[in-house]
């Protein structure tokens, strides 16, 4: 595996967060067998010194792979993130209301912190009724107004709650201020950064006892404090080829994210994906189980599986019947 110079799909082994607000749904609904309780987050492709994915079945980092095959990343890439990983894609159980925060973007995150800012897009995967995303302000703020609502309790009087259902999607530019509400369980698509500067974190301590830290001056260096339109969800047409159809979720600077529905259990040929433009893919499989095969070699794939496809491979063939989330740059 060290020395590994092909171009062929990887299967990846996710880093778990446990942070308070975390459940039991990732263990419980994809089987993924992390040893963290409460299970939060699931890091299934990241490079990221905080939560490094694992080639599965060894105890090699996707970034240690990266490094010695900087191609498999694909030429479009190396002017995102200098050669790195570019993207971080997790699975988040909110059991409970994660923190009023928000992300800086490039340019301040690399002047303050010397790292990369943050844009991210979340797919609802499930969401219990009445389940709420908070998006932005309801209306336009001062950051005077915003320190004394957080020093009394109210700063929820001010914030932009969205109700979320299963298949919602939505775009999280960075400098908006957001949260996950209790009860909904999400695929997140995000720049390669574990930056956050929390505003509110509803007066809770962690299993140590200790509250943990807000960033209340430079959330508010960065925060949007314009009112935030509810966002729409964005218009979602299926293409159909060759066994499988897939749909547009999101496209910025940072990434692209397609749902593909796979379907060749009536079809005699295997459905071919290739990488098309020079960039990886992430294939996140939703729902439902197959294989995916090259050459003369095969690996089967199930619900909670992610894999990465470097970029100029040899055509892979998938079969199946499943839902994935396909990313890349």
């Amino acid at each position: 595996m060290s020395g590994r110079s092909e171009n062929l799909p990887l299967m990846l082994k996710p880093a778990a967060k446990d942070y308070l607000w975390g459940g039991t749904r990732l263990n419980d609904d994809f089987n993924l067998g992390l040893e963290a309780n409460p299970l939060a987050e699931a890091w299934l492709c990241s490079s990221h010194p905080d939560g490094e994915s694992l080639i599965a079945n060894t105890d090699i980092t996707l970034s240690e792979v990266l490094k010695k095959n900087p191609n498999f990343l694909g030429t479009h890439v190396t002017s995102l993130a200098g050669g790195e990983m570019p993207v971080l894609i997790k699975f988040i159980d909110a059991k409970k209301d994660l923190s009023v925060q928000v992300h800086p973007d490039d340019e301040y995150a690399k002047k303050y912190e010397g790292q990369l800012g943050k844009t991210e897009i979340w797919y609802v995967l499930d969401a219990r009724p009445g389940a709420e995303i908070i998006y932005g302000f309801r209306r336009r703020v001062t950051e005077t107004e915003v320190r004394n609502a957080i020093a009394n309790g109210t700063l929820d009087n001010l914030l932009n709650h969205v109700s979320v259902h299963s298949n919602d999607v939505f775009f999280i530019e960075a400098g908006t201020v957001h949260g996950i509400g209790a009860g909904c369980l999400i695929a997140e698509i995000q720049e390669s950064s574990n930056l956050t500067y929390r505003l509110y974190d509803y007066d809770r301590a962690d299993k140590n006892g200790l509250k943990r830290p807000l960033h209340i001056d430079k959330a508010l260096d960065v925060a949007k404090l314009s009112p935030s339109v509810s966002p729409r969800q964005p218009m979602r047409v299926l293409k159909y080829k060759d066994g499988t159809a897939s749909e547009l979720l999101a496209r910025c600077k940072y990434f692209q994210v397609e749902r593909m529905l796979l379907n060749t259990e009536i079809r005699r040929d295997l459905a071919t994906f290739r990488t098309g433009r020079n960039s990886f893919h992430v294939l996140l499989c939703l729902n439902g189980c197959g294989s995916i095969s090259w050459d003369s070699h095969s690996m089967n794939f199930f619900k909670g599986d992610c894999i990465f496809v470097p970029a100029d491979g040899k055509a892979i063939k998938l079969h199946g019947r499943a839902i994935f989330l396909d990313i890349s740059c």
